[in-house]
């Protein structure tokens, strides 16, 4: 019994002009992006919403050069009058929590994880950085935030 496949695919927006980009080529990677595509385009305060369309540029602890990092989306909301915008990142809480630190065993696959995890703490830690800088919010999506999510693991 092989790993299961994902869920992968191209999303066309019900609202179309609220998409900032290309809203012919819209890609998810997993339900969950779809799930949070539909809940982008159907939202009334979404004044507009893009996916993986701007990089953010960081230095990967791995290979020890700078790489472009495309959030799984940007958001422009608009709450009594305000606008504000939320860089959202959307992962499996396994892989936000990361690798056990003390394992019985550093297998290959162990090693592996431990270099994604470092990556992607570069990854959220450049983004962090860029949302500060334009008043913006960096937020981490994983089935511990949306209930619906844990049934699907």
């Amino acid at each position: 019994m092989g790993m299961p496949t994902t869920l992968k695919g191209r999303y066309r927006p019900q609202y179309p002009d609220k998409y900032k980009g290309d809203p012919a080529n819209i890609w998810f990677r997993s339900s969950w992006e779809r799930d949070v595509m539909q809940w982008l385009d159907r939202r009334t305060d979404v004044i507009w919403w893009m996916s993986e369309e701007r990089a953010i540029w960081y230095r990967n602890p791995v290979t020890k050069k700078n790489a472009r990092y495309f959030p799984d989306f940007i958001v422009c909301y608009e709450k009594d009058g305000v606008r504000y915008e939320e860089v959202i990142e959307v992962k499996p809480a396994r892989q936000v929590k990361g690798p056990p630190v003390n394992p019985k065993r550093r297998t290959k696959n162990w090693i592996n994880e431990v270099k994604t995890y470092a990556v992607n703490l570069a990854k959220w830690k450049a983004a962090e950085g860029w949302c500060e800088d334009r008043g913006a919010n960096f937020k981490i999506l994983t089935e511990d935030n949306i209930p619906k999510w844990r049934k699907r693991k």
